[in-house]
């Protein structure tokens, strides 16, 4: 007997990156794509600042990151005041 259950396939996973490697180089960082919101773009330009710190470091960044991205999601998506 088969299995009535269609298949599923879980999407590809969609990170908004997309690789801006001029052709015949490797390695290149990717470039993230714009978000259209302003608070949100800035968050993730932010993650930029990972390079070239040591990993122990990385902590900081991605809590900062994410306590605004939760102040966006908590106002409903209103754009929010920079934090220096």
């Amino acid at each position: 007997m088969t299995d009535p259950r269609p298949e599923h396939t879980p999407p590809a996973a969609s990170t908004g990156f997309v690789a801006s490697a001029p052709d015949g180089v490797s390695g290149a960082a990717a470039t993230p794509e714009p978000t259209g919101h302003p608070t949100v773009d800035e968050v993730v330009a932010s993650l930029e600042e990972l390079e070239g710190k040591p990993v122990d470091q990385h902590v900081a960044v991605f809590e900062s990151a994410h306590d605004r991205l939760r102040e966006v999601l908590a106002s409903g998506g209103a754009p929010t005041a920079p934090t220096a």
